[in-house]
């Protein structure tokens, strides 16, 4: 039986796309079953306040890059959404005294304008974000060396290159509406897509490259970045792919309830605790990565049932 058509964006292939047990399945979820559904390699774990959860995930800069040394060097992959935990790393950096000299860090993605990667200088940079909010707070003899931070470009050989010769202890991501990492949405409808979504083992080939951003993906941009105007939003970006994310030792996803929604965190738990992966669900794509954290606030996952406002 041929798949649906996405009720949000007909031209793409997305979650509405999926069978209507898995979507029923996964909005029956309680906290207490989303706790159950870890399993070996796939580990769920809840805070109980936000500031646990933003310090437990600052922590994780400062387990990675205190393991790196001159002749092995150490790096995190770190996402602009959530950016809370970004001056926790720099405040705990500086109050150690914690020498970064051969410590890494790759930014996760870029938005794509006329051609090349936006400028740190536009008001919605992922690089400027990361540098006002972490880097730049860190004390000048701690920081690492400019070429040890790795921002993706639209020239992307020597952002992918890297992930070869430094060892990733962690890609941390939160989840976005299109349930995706990073800007790994859903594909268009288009092509030999057209009738049947990519496979697995096909999604699972694509390194940093530009993508299209679903329309979902845009709105919230607007909404979590813009106050809402969709018009300050670029359609295009540069994102880290599944080859670079199955390189990192470890893949760890925060959900504080501010950007996915109570159904998409319940799905995504669901469908890689199960192994059901499926391009139309990136992250569900994951279920295939042998060390997945999922990390939310428990506030924050809410509750499917229907209450209209």
């Amino acid at each position: 039986m041929p798949r649906k058509i996405s009720s949000i964006a007909p031209d793409w292939w997305d979650y509405t796309t999926l069978d209507d047990s898995i979507i029923k399945a996964a909005a029956k979820l309680t906290p207490e079953k989303m706790l159950k559904l870890s399993r070996p390699g796939f580990k769920v774990v809840f805070y109980d306040t936000l500031e646990e959860f933003y310090l437990a995930e600052a922590l994780e800069y400062i387990t990675a890059w205190r393991q790196s040394t001159a002749d092995n060097p150490v790096g995190i992959c770190g996402p602009i959404g959530p950016t809370e935990q970004l001056p926790l790393v720099a405040r705990i950096v500086n109050d150690l005294g914690l020498n970064l000299k051969w410590a890494h860090f790759w930014g996760m993605d870029e938005w794509f304008l006329d051609g090349r990667e936006a400028p740190p200088t536009h008001a919605l940079s992922f690089e400027k974000a990361d540098r006002e909010l972490c880097f730049n707070r860190i004390r000048k003899e701690l920081i690492m060396p400019a070429a040890n931070l790795h921002f993706p470009k639209a020239d992307t050989r020597d952002y992918r290159q890297s992930w070869d010769s430094i060892r990733c202890a962690v890609m941390q991501g939160g989840q976005g509406d299109t349930k995706h990492w990073a800007f790994n949405d859903p594909p268009k409808r288009a092509g030999k897509y057209k009738n049947q979504q990519p496979s697995p083992a096909e999604y699972r080939k694509l390194s940093t490259r530009v993508v299209d951003l679903h329309p979902t993906t845009i709105a919230q941009n607007a909404r979590t970045s813009g106050g809402g105007n969709i018009t300050l939003v670029p359609t295009r970006a540069i994102t880290v792919g599944p080859v670079e994310t199955w390189k990192a030792e470890k893949v760890s996803i925060w959900q504080a309830g501010k950007h996915d929604n109570p159904f998409g965190q319940r799905l995504t738990t669901l469908m890689i605790s199960e192994k059901l992966a499926d391009s139309a669900v990136p992250m569900s794509l994951l279920a295939d990565h042998p060390n997945v954290q999922f990390n939310f606030y428990r506030q924050g996952l809410g509750t499917c049932e229907v209450e209209m406002h």
